[in-house]
């Protein structure tokens, strides 16, 4: 039975990745605290995780919110839990060129995909450090590799988790804290139906990742206390391409990849 005191601490819980890594941690006998929007089916993945046996806090949160991301910390701690890992997961994108995209819907991009890790990497890490005993994994993507046409900010904004992440864990290096990055390329989630990116070519013409793999990856370098893992072979030939060129180069190729299918047309 799992340590009634420690907990993973996952957002975006309840689909995709986060999901698959959450029944890792439960698999391993870790309590989770499950963090999403969706109370239904936060509660239906607590029932599920139960069943292996192990404690399941569920927190139903809006992180497009600040006040409710900010809000998290003090609630996990009010009942006395000590979340011995935390999981970045949760991430959304928003495709179409950056002149024809709605900015209040890209400035909830960067609140979720940016201060949202933020404020619970800097509330948890406080506690990690005053025990000397933590991880952290935070999701990238291969898009932080390089520019993304069509998903401009989106890019950006796992640009500034993985730089983010490896700035954290150098400072962290004589403690007993890691803090990793994983790197997943596109994957068979629902971020592309909520990005409205279902029409592009990546989606339309390429084999999708395993959710649950690019969870195993990121769950075994965690562990491991790796500071990076790029999910997949084809995923590791892609940023090996993007490091070798240059950056005007790596956006077209990336433009190429992700305009529409249907573009040009008649």
């Amino acid at each position: 039975m799992a340590d009634l005191t420690k907990y993973a601490l996952i957002t975006g819980a309840t689909s995709g990745i986060g999901y698959e890594l959450a029944k890792l941690f439960a698999k391993d006998q870790y309590n989770l605290v499950l963090v999403a929007r969706d109370e239904t089916q936060l509660n239906l993945k607590a029932d599920e995780f139960r069943a292996m046996g192990v404690d399941v806090k569920v927190l139903s949160k809006d992180l497009f919110n600040r006040a409710e991301t900010l809000s998290i910390y003090q609630e996990v701690k009010s009942t006395g839990i000590e979340v011995e890992v935390l999981v970045n997961d949760a991430g959304q994108g928003i495709y179409g060129e950056f002149k024809d995209t709605e900015l209040e819907r890209e400035l909830d991009i960067i609140e979720l995909n940016v201060s949202a890790v933020v404020i619970l990497t800097k509330a948890f890490l406080k506690d990690m450090l005053s025990r000397n005993s933590g991880m952290i994994l935070n999701l990238a993507s291969i898009a932080s590799k390089a520019p993304g046409p069509w998903q401009s900010v989106y890019h950006g904004t796992k640009a500034f988790v993985l730089s983010f992440t490896e700035a954290i864990r150098e400072e962290l290096k004589e403690t007993g804290i890691t803090i990793t990055a994983l790197l997943p390329g596109a994957t068979a989630t629902d971020f592309f139906n909520k990005a409205g990116m279902n029409r592009s070519k990546i989606v339309q013409e390429e084999e999708l990742d395993d959710p649950a793999k690019v969870a195993k990856d990121g769950y075994e370098a965690l562990l491991a206390g790796r500071d990076k893992v790029i999910s997949g072979l084809k995923n590791k030939i892609k940023v090996g391409m993007t490091n070798m060129t240059s950056d005007s180069a790596a956006a077209h190729m990336m433009a190429e990849q992700q305009k529409p299918q249907d573009e040009g047309k008649t």
